[in-house]
């Protein structure tokens, strides 16, 4: 069984995005434009990735395949529903603009 000692980060600046990466290599090896967008990073937890570990947003295969292969995995936030677009939207006299 395959394993990957992971650091998972979350970003500053997007709301729940989180990116995955190898311990040994960090986020010095990660595409400035990935960084950028990313934003600023906080560590937020150390694991040993394992193809049967159960992740919350994500696939432990998946999330393996993708370290492997570009040497990180960016989770990504879930579609906000529809129903609470409004929480998120700014109001104008006649309508709501997203």
């Amino acid at each position: 069984m395959n394993k990957i000692l992971c650091d998972v980060y979350r970003s500053l600046k997007k709301d729940e995005a989180y990116l995955y990466v190898e311990q040994k290599k960090g986020l010095k090896e990660l595409p400035e434009e990935l960084l950028e967008i990313f934003g600023p990073a906080e560590k937020t937890l150390t694991l040993i990735l394992t193809e049967d570990k159960k992740l919350a947003r994500a696939e432990a295969t998946k999330v393996m395949e993708e370290i492997e292969e570009k040497g990180f995995y960016l989770q990504m936030p879930p579609p906000r529903e529809t129903y609470m677009l409004d929480l998120f939207c700014k109001k104008d006299k006649s309508d709501h603009e997203c």
